[in-house]
């Protein structure tokens, strides 16, 4: 996290800490308010179309529950949805006989419009939803072409950006997008424990709301009868950890003022030259897919546990994380891998720690386990 967002999140809690948690969040007040701005503006959107939530996932499932669904109903997603999307589908299908059904993927990696087009012209869909970035690799889903399709047929579409926002500059009209969940965190650097939901105006006047409305979204306005709020804020709840909520806008702002189009831009580079080097490594496998990819860079270290060998890596000040096969089931068995090391630079890192990553790596697949 940048430092400015550590401090609003600190100066909040020694508000709260002094003065109460109700105080605070009234003094707050003007803050909240441009910390939805922010948010907003990296979307480009407003802020009455800004849900604030625990995180992407339940921003994602907020969206999900506005649905009525039913036995025949469809679902058409993709190969590479994130690990929790996938097991939502499931349970819906499990619970309400919903059909799941995955787009064909390119040759080259990556849904193809075209299958999703062709899935489209089933009149039991009832809604497309896509991981833009998944978690397991660096592939980037069409998810404005897709989105083009999917409004030309008349269904609800959304998108999971969680791993985008913060890399690639986001424009949700462009994507044409019902419904859009992203997190403070990762590439936007904000804190854990927040995310939003971005609802378009299409979906507000639909009507949708979550299954479960809190009384932040709604009016209780009779004994038998409520009514939504009138802009995103249904699917917010009301209890908000308002620290965090100041962060995140403050992650906002800075993503703003150093600009998501440049530091992404940068961020990939980096990712680029990364797979370049590690793929001349003998005994590493670089296991990401796709047309265009993203800042994130996904390896097979021959003879490691992706999990074992980050945690290594972690003692030699290099920050790593492992994706299992579990995470990824589909897209890690066509790639036969069990385990995958993912590394993520963004734009503050420098050409110098991508080659100590490197060279460290080189030691590993030369000296195995003495390297370290």
């Amino acid at each position: 996290m940048p430092r400015g967002v550590l401090d609003a999140i600190v100066g909040h809690l020694s508000r709260e800490a002094n003065f109460g948690g109700y105080e605070s969040a009234d003094d707050a007040e003007a803050a909240v308010a441009d910390a939805y701005s922010h948010v907003a503006k990296v979307l480009g959107t407003k802020p009455r179309n800004i849900a604030v939530v625990e995180n992407s996932t339940v921003a994602f499932f907020q969206a999900l529950s506005a649905f009525d669904f039913k036995a025949g109903d469809v679902i058409v997603t993709t190969r590479n949805d994130y690990i929790s999307n996938q097991l939502a589908y499931l349970s819906l299908a499990r619970r309400y006989g919903v059909e799941v059904r995955r787009a064909a993927d390119l040759a080259s990696g990556g849904a193809d419009p075209q299958s999703v087009k062709e899935l489209l012209r089933d009149a039991h869909v009832r809604l497309v939803a896509v991981t833009w970035v998944p978690t397991n690799s660096g592939l980037m889903q069409p998810v404005a072409a897709i989105g083009e399709i999917a409004e030309a047929a008349g269904i609800p579409y959304l998108v999971d950006g969680c791993q985008a926002v913060g890399q690639i500059p986001v424009d949700v009209a462009k994507l044409r997008c019902d419904f859009f969940s992203g997190t403070a965190r990762k590439f936007l650097r904000g804190p854990r424990g927040i995310g939003f939901l971005y609802v378009s105006d299409r979906s507000l006047k639909r009507g949708d709301f979550p299954l479960y409305i809190d009384m932040r979204g709604a009016d209780w306005v009779s004994a038998d009868d409520f009514a939504p709020a009138p802009d995103a804020r249904r699917f917010e709840n009301w209890e908000f950890a308002y620290s965090l909520v100041l962060g995140m806008g403050e992650a906002a702002r800075y993503a703003l003022e150093v600009g998501v189009e440049c530091g992404g831009h940068r961020a990939r580079e980096l990712a680029t030259t990364l797979r370049e080097k590690l793929g001349g490594l003998n005994g590493i496998r670089v296991l990401d897919r796709g047309s265009e990819l993203a800042a994130i860079v996904t390896i097979e270290a021959s003879g490691w546990d992706a999990t074992e060998l980050s945690k290594l890596l972690r003692t030699r000040g290099i920050n790593t994380s492992a994706s299992l096969r579990a995470y990824a089931v589909i897209d890690m068995d066509e790639k036969r891998a069990a385990s995958a090391l993912r590394l993520s630079p963004h734009y503050y890192n420098t050409e110098e720690e991508i080659d100590r990553m490197v060279e460290t790596l080189r030691a590993v697949t030369t000296k195995g386990r003495a390297a370290f």
